[in-house]
This record gives structure tokens, C-alpha cells and sequence, in this order.
């Protein structure tokens, strides 16, 4: 026959029938629950009974206004459990019908925990910077810090004081890249670029130069770290040249950023 709507997949719908075996009381239990009486039809006796006046239910319990007898028949069938399965057809779903949380659109995705969740994602937080000018008065023999005075990039404006420090929530793997380039022609040994990770020196390259009387010697680092929420980075400059350096402007930057997806 004609219809409006998605057709249905059956032609009928069959309702569970229960059946009671009765005794003199008012209670019973139910095989399914209801909400409320009008989700079941109740019958005493081949007769049907009116809802909420000859009996309540909720739940599993089924309450009757007068006691039954033993030798009464009873049995309910329950209007709002069709025992059939039918799926919706496809494509007749969408994202209004869906209730996980979290944005529904075009870039997330649903997770297994029945969130949405961006798909991908940008390396961030990220932060780039380099000197705005030579440092002079390294000094030899001892670990001196590297200022970064010009900011090309800081997402989280995470990046202070010469020194990036890991934001709430942004806990993980990083990347983490520097370098120095000397700017004084003089001789010494060593020329060293290393990375501090909460004052203390965590990775570092050296540079090693014998008798050499040059400017523009480079020095440089690559690492990924661990990272947890608070841990802050620098760079440090060691050198044994037995006099002062200065660092050069052009050549000496420093960048992390947060790997995805590890």
C-alpha cells in the first residue's frame, strides 16, 4: 500500500505477550520494563483492564488496584516492545541524529569514546627566534646563556625571556633545533652549542677547531625530548678559545615545536 517516509523493512510488527501465573496479591514482575502503565496492555480474564485505574506499572513491578485470584487468567502484551529489528536505510543518517560530544563537522572525526576529535593537526605549540644583534662577552671556560631577542613565530606565546617553556595541556614529544656562529676570529679549541632543559645541560654538539684564527664558525643541536607540562629550554654557548666571543646576529636561532601523532 502507498506510504509516506523511508519504507519500512516489515510489513507488520509483532508485540511480546507475557503470561502470569496468578495468586491472591496486587504485585507482580514484569519481563520487561515499562514506564508506565500505558506502555502495556493488561488483561484479567480475557478482559482488558483500563490503564492507571485497574493497574500502575514502572519498571519491572506491576501493581493491580483490586488482588487477583488463583484461579484467574492474566497475561499483558506490551505495546511499546516490537521484537523485530529494522535499520535505517542508508545515507538516512546524519549528524544531527548523532549525540557524541565535541564538534561535529567536516574536519573532526568520531573517536572510540564517542567524542569528536580535529583530523590531523599543526605541530603546536611552535616557536622560532633569533638575535636582533651580536653578543659579545662570552667568556671562556664557562657556560653562558644565548639571548634571542626577535620572535618569528610563537603560537603559544610560550617563548620568554630568551627561554620556551612547555604550556598547560601541551605535555609530549618536541623537536628542538640550534644554532650559534662565532663572530670573532681568534684560536681556540672548542666551540660548543648546547640545550638546557630546566637549567640543566641536556644535549650539546661540539665544535672543535685546532690553531684556528677565523670568524663565522658555526656550532649546532637537533634533538627530540620528552616533554612534560613546566620543563623550560635554553641554549648555552661553551668555548675555549681563552678570551672572550661575541656571538654573531646573523646565523644564531633557535626553534622547537610539538610532534603529532607520537
Amino acid at each position: 500500500m502507498p506510504f509516506i517516509g523511508n519504507q519500512p523493512a516489515e510489513s507488520y510488527s509483532a508485540f511480546q505477550k507475557q503470561d502470569f501465573s496468578t495468586s491472591a496479591t496486587t504485585s507482580y514482575t514484569l519481563d520487561n520494563p515499562v514506564a508506565n502503565a500505558n506502555e502495556l496492555a493488561l488483561f484479567i480474564n480475557f478482559v482488558r483492564q483500563e490503564p492507571t485505574t485497574a493497574y500502575s506499572a514502572s519498571g519491572t513491578t506491576l501493581t493491580l488496584t483490586s488482588a487477583t485470584a488463583s484461579s484467574d487468567d492474566m497475561y499483558c502484551v506490551y505495546l511499546g516492545k516490537a521484537v523485530q529489528t529494522v535499520n535505517p536505510p542508508n545515507a538516512s543518517v546524519g549528524l544531527s541524529q548523532l549525540t557524541a560530544s565535541g564538534t561535529k563537522d567536516a574536519t573532526t572525526f568520531l573517536r572510540g569514546d564517542n567524542t569528536f576529535a580535529s583530523a590531523g593537526g599543526d605541530n603546536t605549540p611552535a616557536f622560532a627566534v633569533r638575535k636582533s644583534g651580536d653578543q659579545s662577552g662570552v667568556g671562556t671556560s664557562s657556560n653562558v646563556k644565548i639571548t634571542f631577542e626577535t620572535e618569528i613565530v610563537d603560537t603559544d606565546n610560550a617563548f620568554t625571556s630568551s627561554k620556551f617553556t612547555i604550556p598547560s595541556g601541551e605535555a609530549g614529544k618536541y623537536v628542538f633545533y640550534g644554532n650559534i656562529r662565532n663572530n670573532t676570529g681568534t684560536d681556540f679549541d672548542t666551540f660548543q652549542i648546547m640545550l638546557f632543559k630546566n637549567g640543566s645541560a641536556f644535549d650539546d654538539y661540539y665544535a672543535m677547531f685546532d690553531n684556528v684564527s677565523q670568524a663565522s664558525n658555526n656550532s649546532s643541536f637537533s634533538a627530540i625530548v620528552d616533554c612534560a607540562v613546566g620543563d623550560y629550554f635554553e641554549v648555552y654557548c661553551y668555548q675555549t678559545s681563552g678570551g672572550n666571543l661575541s656571538i654573531r646576529q646573523n646565523g644564531s636561532h633557535f626553534y622547537g615545536y610539538k610532534l603529532i601523532g607520537v
